[in-house]
């Protein structure tokens, strides 16, 4: 197997290697849009055709992938527990760090995900003032009209943005969302060059954002502060953006830490 096909959570520390293999096409498959063919399986792993066959049979004796009509395998349906499940998870492993985010700005603090072409919001702590949000825990809004989506697709290439941006179709949420891929995109630049995202009365007039994406996230994340615009000044921006990005990092570490301490686990067995 070529060096840069090694399946991407091998841990070459005594791991059953079929699992890490099965594991890698999973991921492959979710990379290459959720349906691939073998020969295509092959050239991104560069494991061997009868390896992957043998796996996938199993993967879809399990009901983890489907073969279609057409021959090619697809994502199945009994990920879908697993994938709602994890999220769940995600947020309560969040919320720690969000309510730190309302401790020291007294603002709103959420976990979005991207799902698909949509944003999804997983973990909110609220303000202690009686001001609330739009947001809530399940909501799923339009990428292009919030400061998460921001900061999720600043990390995507632009023609994956532009194909995505094409398939919502851009609706405006209020007079200051953006509505052209010109000018999301030449957002999405200022979003990588500031390293962080503004909402500024795009989704809720009177409502600003500042979000940051979560750094070496199992699965693309960001985290926000929102609260009226009122008090999310230019000042207060400089003051919470090293905040975000700080509580981001720790959040990264704490999503790593259960694979950290099962190896610390073994090692002591």
């Amino acid at each position: 197997m070529p060096p840069s096909a090694e399946p991407r959570s091998a841990s070459h520390s005594g791991g059953v290697q079929s699992l890490e293999r099965a594991f890698d096409l999973l991921e492959r498959m979710a990379d290459a849009g959720g349906e691939v063919g073998l020969s295509e399986l092959a050239a991104s792993s560069g494991l061997p055709l009868p390896t992957i066959h043998r796996l996938m049979r199993t993967l879809v004796a399990c009901g983890y992938v489907r073969q279609q009509p057409n021959r090619r395998y697809a994502l199945g349906p009994r990920l879908i527990r697993l994938g709602e499940s994890s999220a769940r998870l995600l947020g309560t492993w969040a919320r720690p760090h969000l309510a730190r985010l309302v401790e020291e700005t007294g603002e709103t603090a959420n976990m979005a995900l991207l799902d698909g072409d949509e944003v999804v919001y997983v973990a909110q702590v609220p303000s202690r003032h009686s001001v609330r949000m739009f947001t809530e825990v399940g909501r799923r809004v339009l990428p292009h009209t919030t400061g998460v989506g921001k900061a999720l697709l600043a990390q995507s290439p632009d023609d994956e943005v532009r194909a995505l941006l094409g398939r919502t179709g851009m609706p405006a949420a209020t007079e200051k969302t953006i509505t052209t891929p010109e000018g999301f995109l030449t957002e999405l630049a200022q979003v990588r060059a500031n390293g962080f995202a503004v909402d500024d009365n795009e989704q809720e007039i009177g409502v600003r954002c500042l979000a940051v994406p979560v750094p070496d996230s199992p699965t693309s994340a960001a985290i926000s502060i929102s609260g009226p615009a009122g008090r999310l000044t230019e000042e207060a921006t400089e003051r919470i953006v090293p905040l975000l990005q700080e509580v981001a990092a720790d959040l990264s570490a704490t999503l790593a830490a259960p694979a950290a301490g099962t190896a610390a686990a073994e090692a002591a067995v």
